[in-house]
């Protein structure tokens, strides 16, 4: 029969069985490394991914803080573009008292605004080259309501990067003609 070590040194019958105690080291190699790799991971896609901005020109004022109106602008050039609420979007070519297009209500997207905005803009290009300026393009003016939503302005914003539109304006003021218009159902 096999022999029980019994701890008192002799071998003999007498004393406590002992048991080997195991070693209850966790191997944490596996862990550190993922977690390396995770930050690593996390740091380079936080800053490989900056925010976009759009970039922002704005007037000049004169001392007296008031904004400084010498911006003489060709109606031939200029579309109006007023933003009403539910999604109402009215355009007009020109001046309001004598408009070359419109005044026309017109919807967002490839078979609204934008159609416009590159019939128009071809439009404008062939007027300034027909005058001896082939590089003066559209000047398109937002004129956002208080009732219009921001989605709307973002929208119009980005059928003027679509539509290649360099020169416009987001102008909030409207002359009493325009508030009638743009609030008529």
């Amino acid at each position: 029969m096999a022999e029980l070590n019994t701890g008192d040194g002799g071998g003999g019958k007498g004393g406590k069985v002992r048991s080997k105690k195991q070693n209850s080291k966790v191997d944490l190699t596996a862990m550190v490394d993922l977690a390396f790799l995770l930050i690593t991971f996390f740091m380079l896609t936080t800053s490989l991914s900056k925010p976009q901005s759009m970039d922002l020109s704005l007037p000049d004022k004169s001392p007296d803080d008031k904004p400084i109106d010498n911006t003489k602008v060709d109606e031939n050039r200029t579309m109006t573009v007023m933003l009403g609420d539910d999604n109402k979007m009215v355009y007009y070519m020109g001046l309001l008292a004598t408009p070359k297009v419109g005044p026309k209500d017109i919807a967002y997207g490839k078979d609204g605004i934008r159609r416009e905005l590159l019939k128009q803009k071809k439009n404008v290009l062939a007027y300034s080259a027909s005058i001896g300026k082939p590089n003066n393009g559209i000047i398109v003016i937002i004129k956002p309501t208080k009732k219009s939503n921001y989605r709307n302005l973002v929208d119009i914003l980005d059928e003027m990067a679509i539509s290649g539109v360099d020169t416009y304006a987001i102008v909030p003021e409207f002359s009493p003609e325009e508030t009638k218009l743009i609030d008529k159902k």
